[in-house]
């Protein structure tokens, strides 16, 4: 299963990449390739200054070894080794009207020491943080997350829909990072779900994403904005920020299992601003983005 699911985020990472790299029409991808000392390694591609895309990473890495005692404490175990490897991308456009998504899809095991798999399990999601909010746009993404769902669990959409609410809130700002998608997370087998049904499952996810955004940065990147659109837009990227280095279990992860410093840290936008006791204009487009994400909204 590792090794056909490390072959899946290699092919995906090449079909997502040529893909914003059209969208984009100027920047290309650069790559890195990298290597953990401790075992594994990975490929960061990295997207900056395009005509659409200011800033992005689409990011594959498969890392081993013996589990960090701070990460055997998170999933109170002993010692044990592992595998991990997973495809995480964050999109950053330069258009204050189309909004940065973040998606990840990845795949974990656990060994005892005579090598035996003692547990193993998928994760992952993909989510939309809108600067000014198109209700269109909103339907658009969750219906594309909810069609890949259906064709596995006519469940699954409304339970990890509200994982992702959960997951992605700015508990110290009481809102939303975002308008959500799917978050799923520790999905193992079971009597009535096997490991090959859920990589069925989250390949679907991981197939559906560009459809899922691409129409949605068509429609929005050639809008006009001014600078106050763009000073609004770097307020917000600074909640993002806070979000990834005060909540996210991924940056955790990578940061605990001396993951690579430049592919973890790459999730963070270029250009942000912190403006003391900020508030929106009464009846504002900005404020009307604020009272969305005071609550999660049923997009379906």
């Amino acid at each position: 299963m590792k090794d056909k699911f490390y072959q899946y985020i290699q092919d995906l990472q090449d079909t997502i990449t040529s893909k914003l790299e059209t969208v984009d029409g100027k920047a290309k991808f650069r790559e890195d390739l990298w290597e953990r000392a401790e075992g594994g390694g990975g490929r960061t591609r990295v997207i900056e200054n395009g005509n659409v895309f200011e800033k992005g990473g689409v990011n594959i890495s498969a890392v081993h070894g013996p589990l960090p005692k701070a990460m055997q404490a998170y999933f109170n175990v002993g010692d044990v080794d592992f595998f991990a490897c997973g495809l995480s991308l964050v999109i950053h456009p330069k258009n204050p009207f189309v909004p940065t998504v973040h998606a990840n899809w990845r795949y974990f095991e656990m060994y005892d020491k005579e090598g035996n798999l003692v547990n193993s399990w998928f994760g992952g999601g993909q989510d939309l943080t809108p600067y000014y909010l198109f209700e269109e746009d909103a339907r658009h993404f969750h219906q594309t997350c909810k069609t890949a769902c259906d064709k596995h669990n006519p469940e699954f959409y409304t339970k990890f829909k509200q994982q992702c609410d959960e997951y992605f809130w700015n508990a110290h700002r009481n809102e939303g990072r975002g308008i959500g998608g799917l978050f799923f997370d520790h999905c193992k087998a079971t009597e009535s779900f096997s490991m090959e049904n859920w990589y069925d499952f989250v390949t679907e996810v991981g197939n559906s994403f560009l459809e899922a955004y691409v129409p949605i940065v068509e429609r929005r990147k050639d809008i006009e904005y001014t600078e106050e659109n763009r000073t609004w837009q770097e307020i917000r990227r600074g909640r993002y920020v806070e979000f990834n280095l005060v909540h996210d279990k991924g940056t955790l992860f990578g940061l605990k299992t001396n993951g690579r410093m430049e592919s973890i840290l790459m999730s963070l936008p270029p250009h942000v601003q912190w403006v003391y006791d900020h508030h929106p204009e009464e009846g504002s487009e900005e404020e009307r983005l604020i009272k969305v994400l005071a609550k999660p909204v049923s997009w379906m």
